[in-house]
């Protein structure tokens, strides 16, 4: 195991970097890197209604090909600390295992990154054929408006280009090896209004109750599937997250009904087409009700993509074999994740640590697993540059 790959993910852990704060989390990558001889830079970006956030972009070598690392060091709030085994921020080691929040989401990921980076330039020297990028951010459990998307268009300025990306997203369900992330779902989020005429619930001449027009939209939507799916991803799901009248009374009809659900969409559509099918739905459900419908759809930057297999893609399957004896099933499962926007500049593969504890009380990981992470960076490493000189 790198012998620093636990001190690493350690100081990041005890950095409370919650989104947006930083803490110092993104000052322990940068001296890591800059002490390797890589450049660095720490662009902070800004948005109206949210909070500025560092960044952090950090390089070495000029020429290409360049293979980037690409994670988060916020992490999501701890929520109550009694409830844990050990200080959330305290990177407590028991029984081989790393407890503290960020430990699998994703500060091992990065701290593996940080080590394997770090071997391979002391090995290697900087002249070895090609460039390595770090792209970190402080935004990626919040917002995502001052992160990764606008650090790679502040690199795009610099006249910084990638040939790929590993990204460092805890992406294995049990056991390090058994998952590599090759795309991922969209996400829309739609809010529907019905509205009626409130009245006595004695007097049903006198009102239009939307309750059961809402329910037969519901209906219209949950009656059948929104796709059967695609040749990499499974089919869309559509659930339902809200019902609401802001009604206390039992003798009253509302005026209004309201409900929110959200879409996980594959490759079959981009928001807009998909907004259009949920469009034509609802209205197929309304028809007759005699209520007045209105549909809307939350902003969203959460779009499927998908990055067919490939060299790159079979260079990180063979080097979690060699490392852990598993060949990696290739996923679309999960949510959303910076890769998003990764992968409108180069493709992108996500491989990280087990996730079973991810946001959860006592976050965990397997010491174990930290080194055999970094080995299996340091082999994707060796093989993106085997037949460079160098």
């Amino acid at each position: 195991m790198p012998a620093d790959a636990l001190a690493l993910a350690q100081a990041l852990i005890r950095c409370r970097s919650v989104t947006p704060a930083d803490d110092g989390a993104l000052e322990v990558c940068a001296e890591a890197l800059a002490a390797a001889g890589f450049e660095i830079h720490r662009p902070v970006f800004s948005a109206p209604g949210t909070p500025d956030i560092p960044n952090l972009y950090a390089r070495i070598g000029t020429a290409g090909p360049c293979l980037a690392f690409a994670g988060h060091t916020d992490v999501v709030p701890p929520g109550d600390a009694a409830l844990w085994r050990h200080d959330p921020f305290a990177a407590a080691v028991e029984d081989g295992w790393l407890f503290g929040r960020g430990a699998a989401d994703m500060k091992g990921g990065v701290a593996a990154m940080l080590a394997a980076a770090v071997g391979f330039v002391a090995e290697r020297g900087a002249d070895f054929g090609g460039s390595i990028a770090f792209l970190l951010t402080g935004d990626e459990e919040g917002p995502a408006v001052n992160g990764t998307v606008k650090l790679l268009g502040w690199a795009a300025g610099q006249g910084a280009r990638f040939d790929a990306c590993l990204l460092g997203e805890p992406t294995n369900p049990e056991r390090l090896g058994e998952m590599c992330k090759i795309g991922r779902r969209g996400s829309l989020t739609g809010r529907i209004t019905v509205s009626g005429k409130q009245g006595h619930v004695a007097y049903p001449e006198l009102v239009l109750n939307p309750i059961p027009a809402l329910a037969r939209i519901v209906a219209a939507l949950s009656a059948e599937p929104v796709d059967g799916g695609t040749e990499h991803f499974g089919p869309s799901t559509l659930e339902w997250t809200s019902f609401d009248t802001g009604n206390p009374a039992t003798n009253v009809v509302p005026a209004e009904a309201r409900a929110v659900f959200n879409i996980r969409f594959n490759d079959r559509w981009d928001p807009d087409s998909l907004a259009a099918e949920i469009r034509a739905r609802v209205e197929r459900g309304a028809a007759g009700s005699g209520a007045a419908v209105a549909l809307r759809f939350d902003p969203t930057n959460s779009v499927s993509f998908l990055t067919p297999p490939g060299p790159f893609v079979h260079l990180v399957q063979q080097a979690v074999a060699a490392e852990t004896g598993l060949t990696p099933v290739l996923s679309t499962t999960g949510g959303t994740s910076d890769a998003r926007f990764i992968k409108d500049h180069c493709p992108v593969v996500e491989f990280g640590l087990v996730g079973q504890t991810m946001h959860a009380v006592d976050e965990c990981v397997r010491v174990e697993d930290l080194g055999r992470l970094a080995a299996i960076y340091r082999r994707v490493l060796d093989g993106f540059f085997r037949s460079r000189p160098g």
